[in-house]
């Protein structure tokens, strides 16, 4: 872990010649979040949460890792995962349960954290109803961005649980071993938070926040290109390979996992 950490620090030192990031603006009134709906909090029966986003009426883009208790080590049982839409100060304009999940077939939870374990580190969770709220529109994906690209993330977080924050303007550092690096602000919860480009006529959903690290005295995010492994897991879902709910399960998670050098 520590090689690939050094490598990517090497390329993460020209960060300061890159565009000015913007801040993180909160997204807590209906004005402000109302093209964001689609994002959402994801919630563990109440012990943790991370982001998610509505690709489909029935279909929840988030992180890998976040379908995983810590602690266990053992996959989350679906039944114990709501998708909050929208989530603002308490109340969503959406509820929805979890009817099964499908991770990337080449993630591995209990793997040395490495390029291979952040590169695979994405997931799908169908859930039981649509989302058919006209306020919700469910977001398309586009593909992943070069270095020097501007995107941006909606995510929730530990200091913003309950209203998301938008950082519009961050920069892709360095693409390494088909991880993105990126200079956005992520903190615990934001895994599985969309990173978005502005390059079309709407923002598309071009990456998911796996992880939070230091390189070279900075803090980044790393992503997940949802380019190629997003048409897989559609597959593998499609395939019946997914897990599906039952009245047992393990009921805790974390938001974001952090890897550091």
């Amino acid at each position: 872990m520590r090689n690939w950490m050094t490598a990517l620090a090497l390329t993460v030192l020209p960060m300061t010649a890159m565009a000015q990031d913007s801040g993180l603006k909160s997204l807590d009134t209906t004005d402000s979040g109302r093209q964001w709906m689609a994002v959402g909090r994801l919630d563990m029966e109440g012990t943790g949460f991370c982001t998610g986003t509505l690709i489909s009426p029935t279909l929840v883009l988030t992180a890998a890792h976040c379908l995983f208790d810590r602690r266990t080590r053992q996959r989350i049982d679906p039944a114990k995962i709501q998708f909050l839409a929208g989530w603002r100060l308490g109340r969503a304009l959406a509820y929805r349960a979890a009817r099964q999940a499908v991770i990337h077939p080449d993630y591995e939870f209990d793997r040395e954290t490495s390029a291979e374990r952040v590169r695979h580190d994405l997931a799908l969770i169908e859930l039981w109803q649509p989302v058919r709220n006209i306020s919700v529109t469910p977001f398309e994906t586009g593909n992943r961005p070069g270095r020097g690209d501007e995107v941006g993330v909606v995510s929730y977080a530990q200091d913003r649980s309950e209203a998301p924050s938008l950082q519009e303007v961050c920069s892709i550092v360095s693409r390494q071993s088909g991880v993105l690096v990126m200079s956005c602000d992520v903190d615990l919860g934001s895994s599985g938070a969309p990173v978005f480009s502005f390059s079309g006529d709407s923002p598309r959903i071009v990456s998911v926040v796996s992880a939070k690290a230091e390189m070279s005295g900075q803090s980044v995010a790393l992503g997940t290109p949802v380019e190629g492994a997003l048409q897989l897991l559609q597959a593998e879902l499609s395939a019946g390979r997914g897990f599906g709910a039952s009245t047992t399960g393990a009921n805790k998670n974390i938001g974001a996992r952090f890897i550091r050098p």
